[in-house]
């Protein structure tokens, strides 16, 4: 492999073009409209447009991706996680078109992607499972019997796909029908995929995984136990390694289950064997363990797991790729402890909304045992159209407790201006004592539902809200002019001509000086609180609505958001389709 084309954006981009330049390869980025000035573009060694400002419209779009390696030479493509990572028809493209995958086999990616044959995988090496269907359920009558028989609460999951995109936790009868149309509405968003089963949910649970590398001479090895059980709308915003407080005989069962697993579907490259721990309140002095899924990628979360190990998984990832063995040949023992904080635009007083937005002020830490991955700079842009991750600071010490105190010192010093941000939250949530577990093992407290049930610090509105709502989407004005002779295709950010005193060229559509009613000062306005897209109307025109009703259903940054009636009266829509981009505090309507 001579040149790599990363299909990806951000802080993974970054990553892996650092990784594939301290191999000697050259790199290829790919990017949409808004990324056009980014870090990874401006690392790499080629840059190619893709003509877009939706996922759809490019870092989902296989046939431009191949295209772009075909017109730019590369001989391998690496997906990061996200996007066309765990899609087995593009892994399956790239491989037809004579380029080298970075990632497992097209047929491994199918059996485990799809959930109810990666159980059934993982039931034959027995490997511990909770109760679930035995595929994907036709609707929520089916939810209603499977609960029926097996008691709340229950989980519906997208068969296929991952990241806690189209799940929804049922612990009422009565949310059936919604939770069901959500799940399956948000898997089709995200996975192209409607299909969902259903599992008995673990009340409480902590999130632990294995991370697996594997080659194509039959070695499996298991790297490193993670913990990630901070998260909030199941996703993860702190993670660690070694998983600590583990209880006897569990990081024992987990390792050697995680390994068949993978031995068994042939696995080649690097994944990660997701389970679920109950409390040990709940299960006694023996605590349930469950198998969650695999994820046919790197993980978002693969550093500390890097920095208590001393393995590169990226480059691991490119070894296996070229057909050479593993550079480790057996499981490695931990060293020290690492902590993941993301850093994401989102404001925690807000139920971490995100924000998209000018990042005006990006100052990082320093000192021992701090590593950061980003993938933006002081003045990028964050888009709504994609993820709300800045980047990860990791912080590394000797032991839990050095780390713990390195991390506040790092993120005391650090600095975050322009948009809302999570540091509030990783400031406060290091000096929880269920985080800390100062008391040992039984103090640790923290399991997926804790930030939702529990944490009640107090974190007060960002300061840079308001900053925020001044955020316009990028555009990418484009034109074919003549350059030597040559045709050629000229793109500009359409800001950079308001800048130069060209006015507004899009006419005021989305523009900077776009005359957008976000004033959310008036009685009875419907304002989201998101920018992204609108999915649907929860309450028709004209409908009578009681304070709290849900009004409409917003994605931003790939995850659903409910408006709510902000008083009761009848609600008047303003002129706005399903489909159609919104903006952080755009009217949606009116309530008389």
């Amino acid at each position: 492999m001579r040149r790599l084309l990363i299909a990806n954006r951000g802080e993974i981009a970054v990553r892996i073009i650092r990784a594939a330049a301290e191999q000697g390869m050259e790199t290829v980025a790919v990017h949409a409209d808004q990324d056009a000035d980014s870090l990874a573009v401006a690392l790499a060694d080629v840059a190619v447009p893709l003509a877009g400002t939706t996922a759809a419209e490019t870092y989902l779009d296989q046939q431009k991706i191949l295209e772009a390696a075909q017109s730019t030479g590369a001989d391998a493509v690496h997906p990061g996680y996200g996007f066309l990572s765990e899609n087995a028809d593009f892994a399956r493209a790239v491989i037809d078109a004579g380029l080298t995958w970075i990632g497992p086999s097209p047929e491994t990616i199918e059996t485990l992607g799809d959930k109810v044959a990666a159980r059934e995988l993982a039931a034959s090496v027995d490997a511990p499972l909770a109760p679930g269907t035995d595929g994907p359920v036709d609707g929520s009558e089916a939810v209603r019997d499977f609960a029926a028989e097996h008691g709340l609460p229950v989980v519906i999951k997208a068969a296929h796909g991952g990241g806690g995109r189209g799940m929804r936790v049922v612990r009422d009868l009565d949310a059936v029908e919604e939770a069901w149309a959500s799940a399956v509405r948000e898997a089709e968003g995200a996975f192209g995929r409607g299909e969902c089963f259903v599992e008995r949910f673990l009340d409480r649970p902590r999130h632990v995984e294995a991370q697996v590398i594997a080659d194509a001479h039959g070695n499996v090895v298991v790297v490193g136990l993670r913990d990630c059980s901070l998260q909030r709308r199941g996703q993860k915003l702190v993670e660690e390694a070694p998983a600590p407080f583990l209880p006897a005989g569990v990081e024992e069962r987990i390792r050697a289950s995680a390994a068949a697993i993978c031995s068994a579907a042939g696995y080649v490259g690097a994944g990660t064997v997701e389970y679920l721990l109950s409390d040990v309140d709940d299960a006694g002095s023996e605590p349930l363990v469950s198998f969650l899924e695999v994820n046919t990628r790197l993980q978002v979360e693969h550093p500390v797991t890097e920095e208590t190990s001393g393995v590169d998984l990226v480059v691991e990832q490119l070894r296996v790729a070229a057909g050479e063995p593993l550079s480790l040949p057996e499981d490695p023992a931990p060293r020290g402890h690492a902590i993941e904080f993301r850093l994401n635009a989102e404001d925690p007083a807000l139920g971490f909304l995100p924000t998209p937005g000018l990042v005006e002020r990006f100052d990082p830490p320093t000192g021992p045992g701090v590593r950061l991955d980003a993938g933006v700079r002081g003045g990028d842009e964050i888009p709504a159209a994609f993820d709300s991750m800045i980047g990860k600071l990791i912080i590394t010490g000797p032991d839990r407790e050095t780390a713990l105190r390195r991390a506040r010192l790092a993120l005391a010093e650090m600095r975050i201006e322009g948009v809302p941000s999570v540091l509030p939250f990783h400031r406060a949530v290091l000096e929880d004592p269920a985080f800390r577990a100062a008391d040992g093992a039984r103090s640790f407290g923290v399991h997926t539902r804790w930030i939702e049930e529990e944490f009640d610090a107090a974190l007060g509105e960002s300061e840079h809200l308001a900053a925020a709502l001044r955020h316009r989407e990028q555009q990418m004005l484009r034109t074919t002019v003549e350059l030597d002779g040559r045709t050629v295709g000229l793109g500009l950010p359409a800001a950079l001509l308001r800048r130069l005193g060209g006015g507004d060229p899009a006419g005021g559509a989305g523009g900077a000086d776009a005359d957008v009613d976000r004033s959310g000062a008036e009685v009875g306005a419907v304002t989201t609180p998101v920018g992204g897209s609108l999915v649907r109307w929860a309450a028709e025109d004209g409908t009578v609505v009681a304070a709290g009703d849900a009004l409409a259903v917003v994605e931003a940054m790939k995850m659903e958001h409910t408006v709510t009636a902000p008083q009761a009266g009848t609600l008047e829509h303003a002129e706005l389709e399903p489909g159609e981009m919104l903006e952080v505090g755009q009217r949606l309507g009116t309530i008389r």
